[in-house]
């Protein structure tokens, strides 16, 4: 952990909102005039789509099915504990990104599926803000979790996390239903043993929970909107936590337990707002003192 250059990441997959969440932290950021330099979990993929595709060709020709983007060896790990460690000990770094589509492609100059050069961050920055898969990984090569000031994960729970994928990939992607089952399958290895660990690594976490009936997420027909799910927000450590404050200043909110707080689904931002701004400050304000 630094304190002269602090790192905050955020753990979850895209469904879990992720992106959303990186909204809010920009709105703090831009808000209270912090400089943050942002990284993502894409630009450590290991592989290319092309690159991706044979490789998974290759392992299920070999009896391997439970390669995934998900997997430790699908990803750059020892090369995001560096970003992180080289951050937190002088405030310098590259990072490079992931194209996705074409609008990507025509901002980055670089082919959909493939990935931009690797570039040096700008100086002068006050912190680092990642958001991925693996932000708190932690196993015999990598210990990424210890080089974060800050850890959030982000998750809903997993039959919401399929809904979406679902819809997600047959409404942008064109698959069908059996063929994001056949990936939901794939991946469910990795998530046992790469994803769901890291969320004992961090500091907070939100998961999302749907309060109408997703028994059958593969006949779903929508996905449950913010106002049809709960948000259970998780401290590792309450110590210092003014839950009055919180539960009086959320609607609808209450204690689930001595360090969990319940809100309603539309109240993620302002919860976040509320928690966050000042941690935030307190890094900041160590750092610019150290």
């Amino acid at each position: 952990m630094s304190k002269k250059h602090p790192v905050i990441s955020v753990t979850g997959s895209s469904g879990a909102g992720t992106t959303t969440v990186k909204s809010t932290f920009d709105q703090i950021f831009r808000r209270e005039g912090i400089k943050a330099v942002s990284i993502e979990g894409d630009a450590f993929h290991r592989y290319d789509r092309a690159a991706m595709k044979a490789e998974l060709e290759a392992r299920t020709a070999a009896g391997d099915a439970t390669f995934s983007h998900f997997s430790y060896e699908a990803n750059e790990l020892a090369k995001l504990e560096e970003v992180f460690r080289t951050y937190g000990e002088t405030g310098r770094g590259e990072t490079r990104h992931y194209v996705h589509d074409d609008r990507e492609a025509e901002r980055w100059g670089t082919a959909p599926g493939k990935f931009t050069k690797w570039e040096a961050f700008e100086d002068g920055s006050d912190l680092l803000f990642y958001e991925g898969l693996h932000g708190a990984v932690v196993n015999d090569d990598v210990n990424i979790a210890s080089h974060a000031d800050l850890k959030i994960g982000v998750v809903p729970v997993i039959n919401l996390e399929w809904i979406q994928k679902i819809h997600r990939d047959k409404a942008s992607r064109g698959y069908s239903t059996e063929a994001v089952t056949d990936t939901i399958l794939r991946r469910m290895h990795a998530y046992v043993h790469c994803i769901c660990p890291q969320f004992t690594e961090t500091d907070v976490n939100f998961q999302r929970v749907p309060v109408v009936d997703t028994s059958n997420p593969f006949i779903a027909r929508w996905i449950p909107t913010a106002d049809e799910s709960l948000v259970v927000i998780r401290f590792r450590n309450p110590r210092g936590i003014d839950f009055p404050y919180l539960t009086s200043m959320i609607q609808g909110s209450w204690m689930s337990r001595a360090n969990s707080i319940v809100i309603p689904g539309g109240k993620l931002d302002l919860a976040m707002q509320l928690i966050f701004t000042p941690m935030i400050h307190r890094l900041v304000n160590d750092a610019r003192r150290a």
